[in-house]
C-alpha cells in the first residue's frame, strides 16, 4: 500500500509539522499497557510467592523453585515472541499473553499441588513474554530513531510505575478477602487494562501509517514500498563479541536482581514484621525505578550508553551488599530507593543497545534470543536466594552472592567493546 493510500489521501511530505508525532501516541500506549501488566504480572511474583507460602501451605523454596520455571517459560516461549512480531499483527500477540497471563493468575487460589504450582507459574512466564517487554520495545523501537532512548525510556517507566500502582492493591486485596477472591479480581484488571487499549492505539510501525521513525519523510523503495530498517542480519548478530559478552553480562547482572525482587517483600517483611511496611519497600523501590529510567534517558543524550551502563552494574552490586545488612525499616527503603534506580536502567539499557549495535533489520529476534538466554538463566535466582535463605537462616549470605554475580556482570559488559563494533563495519 503506498503512503498516500495509507494516510487516506494525504501526503506525509505535506502534513502540518507541528502535528504531534504518532509516535509518541505509542509510546503513551506501551506505558499504560506495561504499566497495567508489569505491575500485575511481574511486580506481584513477591507477593504471590509470600501468599503460596502462608496461605496454600508451600515452603518457601518450593515457591522460589517454582518461580524459576515463570522466566524459563518466559524466556523460551519470548524467542516464539519475537518470531512472531516479525509476521503477525503484535495486537493478537499482546492480546494472547493479557489472557493467558490473566487466566494463570484467576487460578493462584485454587494451587494446592506442586505439580499445579509449576504450571500455575509457567502459563503465567508464558503470557509475561507475550504482552510485555519484547512486543513493547519492540513497537517503540520500530517508530524512533534518533530519539529512541528517550521514547524507550518514558515508555518502559510503565514497568515501575507497575510496581507503585498495583502492589498496594494486591496486598490489600489479598489481606482482606483472601488469595482465591483476590485473584479473579487482579486477573479482570488485567484484561480491562490492557487488552482495550491495544486495538484502539496500537499500531505496528511507521510504515503501516505512511509514515517514517521519528516523525521524518518516509524514503520508498524501487517497487513503491517504503523502505525497510536496515541493520545487521540475525546470524552476523549472534556470532559477534559484543553480543556474547553483552549477553553475558545480563546474565549474571540480572539473575541476581530478579532474585532480588523476588524475595524483596518477604525480606522486608521478615525484618521488620510489617506487610504494609513491606508493600512501601517495593513501591519506593518502583518509583526510583521510574525516576532512574527518566534520568536516563536524559543523561544518554551526553554519556556513551556503555559508560552509563558500567555506572548501573556498580550500584547494584552496592545495593545488594547494603540489603545484606540492612535491617531497619529507614535503612531497608533507603536500600530500596538504590536498588529501585539500577532496576529502571538494567531493563531499558538492554533493548536500547541491542539497537544501537545491531539497527532494526532483525532487531525482535535479536532481542529476542538475548532476553531468553537471559530469562533461563535468571530463573536461578529466586531459587538461588531460597536455598540460601534456608541453609545459612537469612538473607544475608544470600544477597552477598547476588551482590558476586553482578560483579561478574561488571566485568563482562567491561569485556564486550565498543557497542557499533559490528553496525558501523564497512560493508563489502
Amino acid at each position: 500500500m503506498s503512503a498516500q493510500g495509507a494516510t487516506g489521501g494525504a501526503d506525509p511530505d505535506q502534513a502540518p509539522k507541528s502535528r504531534l508525532f504518532y509516535g509518541w501516541y505509542i509510546v503513551a500506549t506501551v506505558f499504560v499497557i506495561q504499566t497495567v501488566s508489569c505491575g500485575l504480572i511481574f511486580y506481584n511474583l513477591s507477593i504471590v510467592l509470600k501468599a503460596f507460602v502462608a496461605e496454600n501451605g508451600f515452603s518457601v523454596s518450593a515457591v522460589s523453585a517454582a518461580t524459576s520455571s515463570f522466566f524459563l517459560a518466559g524466556g523460551v516461549f519470548g524467542l516464539g515472541v519475537g518470531w512472531a512480531m516479525d509476521r503477525y499483527d503484535p495486537r493478537i500477540i499482546m492480546t494472547f499473553g493479557a489472557f493467558c497471563s490473566a487466566i494463570a493468575l484467576a487460578s493462584a487460589g485454587h494451587v494446592t499441588e506442586l505439580w499445579q504450582l509449576y504450571a500455575f507459574y509457567i502459563l503465567f512466564g508464558m503470557g509475561n513474554a507475550a504482552v510485555a517487554v519484547i512486543p513493547g520495545t519492540t513497537i517503540v523501537a520500530r517508530w524512533f530513531n534518533r530519539e529512541r532512548s528517550r521514547a524507550i525510556a518514558y515508555a518502559s517507566t510503565g514497568l515501575s510505575l507497575g510496581g507503585i500502582v498495583f502492589t498496594p492493591i494486591s496486598v490489600t486485596l489479598i489481606q482482606n478477602i483472601g488469595l482465591g477472591q483476590a485473584a479473579y479480581w487482579l486477573a479482570l484488571m488485567l484484561v480491562v487494562g490492557t487488552v482495550p487499549i491495544l486495538w484502539l492505539f496500537l499500531k505496528p510501525d511507521p510504515a503501516s501509517m505512511g509514515l517514517a521513525p521519528d516523525g521524518d519523510a518516509p524514503t520508498f523503495g524501487e517497487d513503491g514500498r517504503i523502505k525497510a530498517p536496515d541493520g545487521v542480519d540475525f546470524a552476523d548478530a549472534i556470532r559477534s563479541r559484543f553480543f556474547i559478552l553483552f549477553t553475558s553480562a545480563y546474565v549474571f547482572s540480572m539473575m541476581a536482581q530478579v532474585g532480588c525482587l523476588a524475595h524483596q517483600f518477604r525480606l522486608v517483611s521478615t525484618r521488620t514484621g510489617d506487610d504494609h511496611t513491606a508493600a512501601l519497600a517495593v513501591s519506593v523501590m518502583a518509583a526510583a525505578s521510574i525516576a532512574g529510567r527518566l534520568v536516563g534517558g536524559s543523561v544518554l543524550s551526553r554519556v556513551s550508553s556503555k559508560r552509563y551502563l558500567q555506572a548501573v552494574f556498580i550500584l547494584q552490586a552496592v545495593s545488594f551488599v547494603a540489603f545484606a545488612y540492612a535491617e531497619g525499616t529507614t535503612a531497608l527503603l533507603i536500600v530500596s530507593v538504590m536498588f529501585g534506580a539500577t532496576v529502571g536502567n538494567l531493563q531499558m539499557m538492554q533493548p536500547l543497545m541491542m539497537a544501537e549495535a545491531f539497527g532494526l533489520k532483525a532487531y525482535a529476534r535479536i532481542l529476542s534470543l538475548a532476553q531468553m538466554i537471559t530469562t533461563c538463566a535468571n530463573a536461578a535466582g529466586p531459587a538461588l536466594i531460597g536455598v540460601l535463605y534456608e541453609r545459612s537462616g537469612g538473607y544475608h549470605v544470600a544477597y552477598l552472592c547476588i551482590a558476586v554475580a553482578s560483579v561478574i556482570g561488571i566485568v563482562s559488559l567491561t569485556a564486550s567493546g565498543p557497542v557499533r563494533a559490528l553496525i558501523d563495519k564497512p560493508q563489502n
